[in-house]
């Protein structure tokens, strides 16, 4: 293993492994086949990259969409690893040289779909190659019970066949245990170790609402990641046109995606989006599959999914990076009867299937319970905690109604009066007391049950009656979605057994979950900017999608270590030998210029900020009000300390608030925080060295005066 990690810090620049990636690596290494179920975003890719770099031959990774091996490739080669790939949309030559590079063993890992993997010329290739071992990602393909299933996938059971001595290893994000024991059979695999990461995804936070007006919805989540790349999930194409359009027509930067569009304009788009020329994609599910791309930092479906496994795969291409993301899903009950509608002609078998798993997403869309442990118990396990600090439920953001059981019994009964023959919406009139003329001929304001509920609007009522549907006390059936009482139900109605009702959605102040916090913890926002931009440009001048040149994960950590020297940019997370050689020194003279003119201080080890965030977890008060109270103390000449422990910030962020307040008062005079002596050695170290920059008047100082001295002297000197 000591050569695996080697070769994953010099080419990918990460010094230690996530969970299960050291137990999946030492699989190959040994030579063992292996299904490895990992969630998105917990490198699963390097579980196949890196182990080739560190022994004989030549890995075959098989894909299964030409744009997700083109990305997969282009990141390697930046990294600097040996990766080509053969596909149909390269020209006979490009072709020709892959083989010849192959024949000449100067290639470590090759890509390749499976239906070119199958060919008669590719086999033969193979045979006459020295060959470390087969990857075969997306695995869930292969199983006719995977959420995506592929027949072409389907005939890779051959290699076992033809490679008997080859190790061959699955890999998938998303896998029920049905579904990983199919995989194992269908390829054929012995004695496969089993590696099963955790499902739940903290940086993700999920929020839940009943769908309203869409379009305002939808904006509200934008705004919130002005700047930032997004996909919007929609069930259908004519909602994916309406709100693109919409959405255009307000500002906002956005590109349609689905099966309409011809392959030129889809494309396109896809492009578009990957190389951030859009900032969000709007689809349907034919999107997605094909996308490495790992700063998507909100995905948001206007209608609900038709599974829990189709959710955690789509709502899984946010946050791929590890990073802060947030996942909104807004529902309604029509979406379960347009599903319901599109599965009428399935086989009766699968359609049970089929239904099963959709009443289990409308479940997920109506409970009151956390959303990561809803999606870990439906995956066979456990959350761990009370607490996940990262959904609508356990971030307080919806509340129960106070009289659940009594609620919830009226609506039963009135469900029993109406002899369940009806609907949701004619259910939810008849409670609410409507004069609807259906309601007044069909003699039902004469029920017992009319009105029960006429303090709350109709849409309300409504709402909790699909809620009831989604925890399995109501049900629906026949073509008009009519209700009916389940057993469950009637223990309701006996009470021995209350539901979970939520209070009509109020406007609240969306909460930011622990992870969004964490994540920016220390870090420069200008500076992220700044590097931002450079990546971009970078990005365009290679012809890569601009994560390629550097993940957000590398950028954040670049403005908040801000390394000033060479040897610095080897402690950032993400750069490698290469990375550090392409890249080394624009880098470093632009975070060099930035800190000087904004005084930052360089060099700032990432223990440092994690210690600073650590002592300021208890409540404090927001950024402006303390940044408006450190200017009101520093107009009174308090001492930075005093000020600090005031604002419940660390001294450096104080420090950083004086200098703000230094420029804004245009003060010239630092005698008031910093003696004349420390003043006159700083002003003759400034001539002598000729530069204004902190780390260089630090360093020459021989660490005799310290930095918020120096920063406090340059800030006074830079005005008038």
């Amino acid at each position: 293993m000591k050569y695996i990690q080697q070769a994953l810090e010099k080419y990918w620049g990460y010094n230690e492994f996530l969970p299960f990636q050291k137990e999946a690596m030492e699989s190959l290494r040994r030579g063992r086949d292996c299904v490895v179920v990992l969630p998105t975003g917990g490198g699963k890719s390097l579980c196949y990259q890196a182990p080739v770099m560190a022994s004989e031959g030549m890995a075959v990774v098989v894909s299964p969409l030409i744009s997700l091996m083109k990305d997969q490739v282009d990141a390697l080669i930046q990294c600097g690893v040996d990766a080509m790939r053969l596909d149909s949309s390269m020209s006979g030559v490009e072709q020709t040289e892959t083989i010849d590079s192959i024949g000449q063993g100067l290639v470590k890992l090759l890509y390749l779909s499976p239906e070119r993997l199958l060919t008669d010329g590719m086999l033969n290739l193979l045979r006459n190659t020295k060959l470390a071992y087969f990857a075969i990602d997306e695995a869930h393909c292969v199983s006719m019970w995977g959420h995506d299933f592929r027949p072409e996938y389907r005939q890779l059971g051959r290699l076992r066949e033809m490679f008997p001595k080859v190790t061959i290893a699955a890999y998938t994000a998303t896998a029920t245990e049905q579904v990983r024991g199919d995989i194992a059979r269908q390829l054929s695999l012995n004695d496969p170790a089993m590696l099963v990461g955790s499902f739940d995804r903290p940086n993700l936070s999920y929020k839940v609402q009943p769908k309203k007006n869409i379009v305002t919805q939808v904006c509200s989540v934008l705004d919130r990641y002005k700047g930032e790349s997004g996909i919007i999930y929609c069930i259908r194409r004519k909602d994916v046109n309406e709100l693109c359009s919409d959405l255009q027509g307000r500002g906002y930067k956005v590109a349609p995606y689905h099966a309409g569009m011809n392959a030129e304009e889809r494309k396109r788009n896809q492009d578009r989006f990957i190389n951030d020329e859009v900032d969000t994609i709007v689809a349907t599910i034919a999107f997605g599959m094909g996308i490495d791309k790992s700063n998507v930092r909100t995905v948001i479906h206007t209608g609900m999914p038709k599974s829990l496994e189709n959710y955690q795969q789509e709502s899984g291409r946010a946050g791929r990076d590890r990073l802060n993301a947030e996942c909104c899903l807004f529902y309604s009950g029509a979406d379960y009867g347009i599903w319901k509608f599109l599965m009428r002609d399935m086989p009766a078998e699968a359609q049970d299937v089929a239904m099963d798993k959709l009443n289990g997403m409308y479940g997920f869309c109506t409970s009151a319970l956390c959303r990561h442990e809803t999606i870990l118990d439906y995956f066979g396990q456990t959350l761990g905690k009370d607490n996940c600090t990262a959904c609508d439920i356990c971030l307080g953001e919806v509340d129960m109604i106070e009289d659940t059981l009594v609620v919830a019994q009226k609506i039963l009964s009135c469900v029993v009066r109406l002899e369940q023959r009806f609907g949701s919406s004619y259910t939810a009139l008849v409670l609410v007391g409507s004069k609807d003329k259906r309601v007044l001929e069909n003699r039902h304001n004469k029920l017992s049950t009319y009105a029960l509920l006429e303090d709350s609007p109709k849409s309300v009522v409504q709402g909790w009656i699909e809620q009831l549907v989604g925890q399995g006390y109501l049900e629906k059936y026949g073509e008009y979605n009519q209700l009916s009482v389940t057993e469950k139900g009637r223990t309701v109605l006996k009470g021995q057994a209350t539901p979970r009702l939520l209070k009509p959605a109020e406007k609240k102040t969306t909460r930011v979950s622990k992870p969004t916090t964490e994540s920016w913890e220390g870090v420069d926002a200008g500076l992220f900017e700044e590097l931002r931009k450079f990546r971009k440009q970078e990005a365009r001048e290679r012809g890569v999608p601009p994560f390629v040149v550097f993940g957000d994960v590398t950028l954040r950590d670049l403005a908040k270590q801000r390394p000033s020297m060479p040897k610095g940019l080897m402690n950032i997370k993400g750069i490698g030998t290469k990375k550090h050689q392409q890249y080394g020194r624009p880098v470093l003279t632009i975070i060099g210029k930035y800190c000087e003119k904004h005084l930052l201080e360089m060099d700032v080890s990432d223990e440092t900020t994690t210690a600073s965030f650590a002592t300021q977890q208890k409540r404090r008060p927001s950024q402006s009000i303390a940044k408006d109270r450190a200017f009101e103390l520093f107009a009174k000449q308090r001492p930075i300390r005093e000020i600090a422990a005031t604002i419940n910030r660390a001294e450096s962020t104080t420090v950083q608030y004086l200098v703000e307040f230094i420029q804004q008062e245009n003060i010239s005079d630092s005698s008031i925080w910093v003696d004349e002596k420390t003043t006159g050695k700083i002003r003759q170290a400034i001539r002598k060295i000729g530069s204004k920059q902190l780390k260089l008047i630090f360093d020459h100082l021989n660490g005799q005066v310290d930095y918020t001295q120096i920063k406090i002297t340059l800030a006074c000197l830079r005005n008038p």
